[in-house]
């Protein structure tokens, strides 16, 4: 079992910033590829970021590129996802994941899930 904990998420006002944490517990945390969605009212849970054990490979959705960046400190069992140049339309509960092994940007390959922090962005 991998436990995670979101933390960071808050009111910002559009071309603001936040970083986003997920803290990770229960298993080797290199082992397992980390992934970060996004589910906004009235849509779809949509791909937001994602990044292997190593933090060799890393997949960005289109809406975020240039603007979002995601890391991971293995040391301290945490994956970071920065937010820049914030945007209302990037409003969400963000949500971070874990996969065993192989990093994905299809949410259904994730296994664990945190519990998601709010995300809003004001005109």
């Amino acid at each position: 079992q991998v436990q995670l904990v979101e933390s960071g998420g808050g009111l910002v006002q559009a071309g603001g910033s936040l970083r986003l944490s997920c803290a990770a517990s229960g298993r080797p945390f290199r082992n397992f590829a980390m992934g970060w969605f996004r589910h906004a009212p009235g849509k779809e849970r949509e791909f937001v970021a994602a990044i292997s054990g190593t933090g060799s490979t890393i997949y960005y959705a289109d809406s975020v590129k240039g603007r979002f960046t995601i890391s991971r400190d293995n040391a301290k069992n945490t994956a970071y996802l920065q937010m820049n140049s914030l945007k209302p339309e990037d409003t969400a509960v963000y949500y971070c994941a874990a996969r065993f092994l192989v990093v994905s940007i299809t949410d259904l390959d994730y296994n664990y899930w945190g519990q998601g922090t709010q995300v809003t962005v004001s005109s």
